[in-house]
């Protein structure tokens, strides 16, 4: 294997973000192969005992095993790094493998996690059950409030966890505030940017240290493959994550690793895109629905910040209804627009978070962070924007709205 000319890092990082999105991490084999080549393999040969001893001792450069190093899985890793803006990056399984890793790669018992309230319901599992039983104590907030982050603060606190914008009710975290916050008092700052990615926000650039991914969303971007991602600093990756990684094995297929890579040529023309129909779309609905949450809209209580932390607001929105009954008849009427819960996807995707993503929280949870029986989310494709409008307003005619 052989890098493409000019592929040293310090050339890399000299590009622009269009340019890394296509060229970064782009290997070649003696065949010149324009498309990366996808590497199907768990183990490798050697050519004498001595060199395979001196790659597991870390004496010199190779791969070993593919639960620690894949070429394909290996490319995938050198262009979101260079993406986000990151020293490296580790792949992952899927989204929740990264946020498992991100946080108990670093923590023991007796730590103690602030968390942000709003957040996909399976991060809130980690938060209010996993970590818990290991002995590891948390407090959840809502991280709309600035001034609940230094309050929550202990002298045992270890890390910061959240996301922004939140799913589904796209609350938005202060990026600079928490982050700074957080490194003032030696705090790690673990910030999950699935609904935006790097094309629309990059968190390094505001401070945090750790930013964790479900690359099966935007990254992929046509629902195709499970992965996940951690972006970080060399000293996090390589001291702190890759130990629990190696021993735990929560690795991407080689497969899935390439599907990926590809994803990410494209994702920022994707991304600005559907952020654009989302805004056009939100802006049809806001006179519809009794609630809406869409950080583009003046009428979001963050919209100025978010403007200032992202280049376009996402394709993903949420709008609340007067009730389940509600909600489900207009789902129900959809014709064009897809029941789904995934996010993320090229084609237009509409959900019932309280009886999906966040169905195993409980009402009492689902009620503090603004989960009702009558929200749905919504992810806007690639369709035409006015084909979209068309079928939400006739859904929403049938359901008597």
């Amino acid at each position: 294997m052989k890098k493409t000319t000019g592929m040293d890092r310090a050339t890399t990082r000299k590009w622009r973000a269009a340019t890394q999105a296509v060229r970064g991490g782009t290997w070649r084999s003696e065949h010149g192969e324009t498309s990366e080549a996808l590497f199907l393999t768990s183990g490798y040969t050697y050519d004498d005992a001595q060199t395979v001893a001196d790659r597991f001792s870390g004496d010199a450069d190779g791969m070993t095993y593919s639960r620690l190093q894949n070429p394909t899985v290996a490319m995938l890793e050198e262009r979101i790094a260079l993406m986000e803006g990151a020293d490296a990056c580790r792949a992952q399984g899927s989204g929740m493998a990264a946020m498992t890793a991100a946080l108990l790669c670093q923590l023991s018992a007796g730590d103690h996690v602030v968390a942000a309230r709003a957040a996909f319901g399976s991060c809130r599992w980690l938060v209010d059950h996993l970590l818990p039983r290991f002995g590891i104590e948390t407090s959840v907030i809502d991280s709309a409030d600035d001034g609940e982050w230094e309050a929550a603060i202990r002298p045992n606190t270890k890390v910061f966890f959240f996301e922004t914008p939140a799913n589904p009710t796209l609350d938005i975290v202060n990026l600079r505030h928490v982050c700074d916050l957080a490194r003032a008092h030696g705090i790690t700052s673990v910030v999950d940017n699935a609904f935006a990615t790097a094309a629309l926000q990059r968190p390094l650039e505001f401070g945090a240290d750790v930013v964790a991914y479900s690359a099966t969303k935007l990254m992929d971007g046509q629902g195709r493959v499970l992965a996940g991602a951690i972006c970080g600093s060399s000293e996090f990756i390589e001291d702190v994550l890759l130990p629990f990684q190696r021993n735990t094995g929560p690795n991407i297929s080689p497969f899935n690793a390439w599907v990926v890579h590809k994803g990410l040529e494209t994702l920022s023309l994707r991304a600005h895109r559907q952020s654009e129909s989302a805004l056009t779309i939100g802006e049809f609905l806001e006179a519809r629905a009794p609630r809406m949450l869409h950080p583009g809209l003046k009428s979001h209580p963050r919209h100025e910040l978010a403007a200032q932390q992202m280049d376009a607001f996402g394709p993903i929105f949420a709008f609340d209804l007067e009730s389940k009954n509600t909600a489900f008849a207009v789902l129900d009427a959809l014709e064009l627009i897809d029941i789904s819960n995934n996010i993320g996807d090229a084609r237009s995707l509409m959900c019932h978070p309280a009886s999906t993503t966040h169905a195993n929280m409980g009402e009492e949870a689902r009620a503090e962070m603004g989960v009702t029986d009558g929200l749905l989310r919504i992810n806007i494709g690639l369709e035409d924007p006015l084909d979209l409008m068309e079928d939400l307003d006739q859904a929403l005619k049938v359901a008597g709205l």
